[in-house]
């Protein structure tokens, strides 16, 4: 099975290198104060963009998916902010009356259909990049109207590839570290969230510290308002409505709040307690922690390093199988 065909690599490769520029930015040089004090306090400096992470880690795998030809038929139009979507549908779904279609944001578009085509071969795959933030996400799809014409130009694209008309089963949302912003916006829309089934994030569930840049240990508080739409989901998912699943790492940002810091927000806002493990993850990852309550899922693993976010990338595979089988 493609998947399951590895490199190791404890540094980045060419598919993470456009995410390393926006999540691991190197911090501003330290101000040295005079050697004697000074007659007026001294200027405070601007807050860094962000705390740096190491670029290469050697505890740990990092095992990469080797991209594969996949049997099936790519088409591509220009979706938000004019950006190409690819569309890939295996050759197992042509000709279906319904088929099941799984939207990744901010993943290398080979690697989401390679994820979701391992797992279910019949499902359809759509990828969209739309840049560096959350922001760049979120703001496309503030306006609900913008889902719906992803939809029906994702629908559009593989009726033509089938020939007749073709409607979609179950909706999956997969958002990697930024493309969680497109996915807490759309959850805004109550049309919406009652048609999305599934949502898988990996290590991307952020949000502002309340004063900005501020963090907890310095007496900041978290500004919840885009992690409440997760909560509402979370909340179906333990009913049994949906199918929700959190995967975080220790990155340590600093200057917005941590998937840690968000997903620990989330589990006290549901009343799920975190339980501690070691466990082996995909692509060698050491999970350290979970949460599971109904067909919602938080998953903690190990690292802080730019190999270990990405990591949870080329394990979407693992993860996705967990929404999608069940």
């Amino acid at each position: 099975m493609s998947s399951r065909q590895l490199t190791p690599s404890g540094r980045l490769g060419a598919a993470g290198a456009y995410l390393v520029m926006f999540l691991f930015p190197a911090l501003a040089a330290a101000q040295a104060l005079p050697a004697t004090p000074p007659t007026t306090p001294p200027a405070t400096p601007p807050l860094a963009a962000q705390n740096p992470s190491p670029m290469a880690e050697e505890s740990r795998a990092h095992e990469r998916l080797i991209q594969k030809t996949l049997r099936g038929t790519t088409r591509t139009f220009d979706g938000p902010l004019n950006k190409p979507v690819e569309v890939f549908v295996p050759d197992r779904a042509r000709g279906r009356d319904m088929v099941n279609v799984v939207i990744t944001f901010h993943s290398t578009a080979w690697l989401a259909k390679q994820a979701v085509t391992s797992t279910d071969n019949r499902a359809v795959t759509a990828a969209l990049n739309l840049g560096s933030g959350s922001g760049a996400y979120h703001r496309p799809f503030a306006d609900p109207a913008a889902f719906d014409t992803l939809l029906a130009a994702i629908s559009r694209e593989v009726s033509t590839v089938s020939g007749k008309p073709t409607a979609f089963g179950k909706i999956t949302l997969v958002g990697f570290s930024a493309g969680h912003g497109a996915i807490r916006a759309i959850l805004l829309d109550a049309r919406h969230f009652k048609r999305v089934d599934a949502i898988l994030l990996l290590d991307g569930m952020h949000t502002s510290y309340v004063p900005e840049g501020v963090v907890l240990a310095n007496g900041g508080t978290i500004d919840t308002t885009n992690l409440i739409a997760f909560r509402d989901f979370a909340h179906a998912a333990m009913r049994g409505e949906k199918d929700f699943v959190v995967t975080h790492s220790e990155i340590f940002p600093g200057t917005f709040v941590s998937t840690t810091e968000t997903a620990n927000w989330l589990l006290h806002a549901i009343g799920v307690v975190r339980r501690p493990v070691l466990r082996w993850g995909p692509r060698g990852m050491q999970q350290l922690s979970e949460a599971r309550s109904g067909r919602f899922e938080v998953l903690g693993y190990a690292g802080n390093s730019a190999p270990d976010h990405i990591d949870q990338q080329h394990s979407m595979p693992d993860l996705l199988a967990r929404l999608l089988k069940r």
